[in-house]
């Protein structure tokens, strides 16, 4: 009896040990608060709306697309592409770039709208290229916010005029821009390319050249200013610093990259005396470098710091300056206004021209020189010359015209107009 009872007992304790064990099994596996109506809403709403950013940073999802170039290409794309970079990670956002598959319209709006589809809501686009883009993608779009660095109303236009079926002129001042296309959710900034021209050729006469050229790529408005720019102030700096018999040859490939006739041009330039080039438009530096090359000639860049590229290239110390457009800080600025400050409304639908904002920081400024690769010279000219000459033009002592409809009045060199050599 004792021996079954002992037994009995046992079986008891075994028991409530098994239910004990499949207690705690089931609370390690439930929930520990069940899903109610509010969350399961919360879940099935966030980024509903992925197209219109707020001030949450999960909204917000910038991308970058590059045009024909890659984000090493030490100019348009790499800038724009640190900047955004920058942005986003001091500021807590998502960041992405894409790269089309080939330099055209239609592979530039697919990767665009592959950023959209990937829920990326606010574009940037660095360089002309991007006109045609924007005319197709941003009315299919209302909701995403793009931002287009250094796209003018021709580079829109060219592209929006065809597709109307019309026949675009290059020029324009004909045309109304809102009549073929819709801004609503667009940025535009352009700059003041006149300025950062003046400032390369006013800091070429005072380092000591006196025989230079201008080789632009297409006879477009921005190209234009950077020469006429350019010829002023080399005018300017020969009248201010005294030098006589300075010399400015001045053409345009008709083309936006350099080729073996664009180059043998320049190979007359630099072997009859030619010391230095303003190379202006796209890839056309290449001919004014490989010319320069053979002779131990001199070039200066154009939009961004070139210095790498050109120097990289083709010889170690070719690049005098760069006559550059400040897309860092536009990239930088017009994000932290729109995302973080909330200012969109104040960019929608406009296209702005952007130049001097600081007279004592030149590196502040949308158009400027860079100042670590510059070539200055003690004695010619310094940063403090040049910070001189910033502050000069900020103030509204020295002025810039940026007329592009007729050449610049010179009283101090001579100029010789070479019209095209293509097209």
């Amino acid at each position: 009896m004792k021996k079954l009872l002992a037994m009995l007992l046992v079986l008891a304790m075994i028991s409530c040990l098994f239910v004990a064990c499949a207690n705690n099994d089931s609370e390690t596996d439930a929930p520990t608060t069940a899903p109610t109506d509010e969350s399961k809403t919360n879940e099935s709403t966030d980024n509903s709306d992925a197209t219109e950013p707020d001030d949450n940073n999960g909204d917000v999802k910038i991308a970058m697309i590059t045009d024909y170039g890659d984000i090493t290409d030490q100019s348009f794309n790499q800038t724009t592409y640190e900047a955004c970079q920058k942005f986003a990670g001091d500021n807590g956002y998502d960041f992405k770039y894409y790269k089309p598959t080939d330099n055209s319209t239609a592979g530039r709006v697919a990767s665009t709208e592959l950023a959209i589809a990937d829920g990326y809501n606010v574009i940037v686009m660095p360089g002309y290229a991007f006109g045609g883009t924007i005319v197709e993608v941003a009315p299919q779009y209302p909701n995403v916010k793009f931002i287009a660095l250094d796209v003018a109303k021709g580079d829109l236009l060219e592209a929006a005029v065809a597709n109307a079926g019309e026949t675009y002129d290059y020029n324009p001042d004909n045309w109304n821009l809102a009549d073929y296309v819709d801004l609503s959710n667009v940025y535009c900034a352009v700059y003041q390319e006149e300025l950062s021209g003046y400032m390369a050729g006013y800091a070429a006469v005072c380092l000591g050249y006196t025989k230079l050229g201008f080789l632009g790529g297409m006879a477009v408005p921005a190209v234009i200013r950077f020469g006429y720019g350019f010829v002023q102030g080399v005018d300017a700096a020969a009248a201010a610093k005294g030098v006589e018999g300075v010399e400015v040859n001045y053409i345009y490939g008709g083309q936006f990259n350099g080729d073996g006739d664009i180059t043998a041009v320049m190979d007359t330039w630099y072997s009859n005396g030619t010391q230095l080039v303003f190379a202006c438009g796209g890839g056309i530096f290449t001919s004014a470098a490989e010319a320069a090359q053979k002779v131990n000639g001199k070039v200066i860049g154009v939009d961004t710091d070139q210095s790498a590229v050109i120097d990289g290239g083709y010889g170690e110390g070719m690049t005098v300056t760069s006559a550059m457009k400040g897309l860092a800080p536009t990239t930088i600025d017009t994000l932290t206004d729109v995302i973080v400050n909330g200012n969109w409304a104040n960019y929608a639908g406009k296209i702005e021209t952007l130049g001097l904002v600081s007279a004592d920081d030149p590196s502040a400024n949308y158009v400027q020189l860079p100042l670590e690769t510059t070539q200055w010279a003690d004695g010619k000219f310094t940063v403090e010359d040049y910070t001189a000459l910033v502050a000069d033009m900020f103030n509204g002592k020295v002025k810039v015209s940026n007329d592009t409809t007729v050449e610049p009045t010179v009283s101090n060199i001579a100029v010789n107009y070479l019209g095209n050599i293509k097209g």
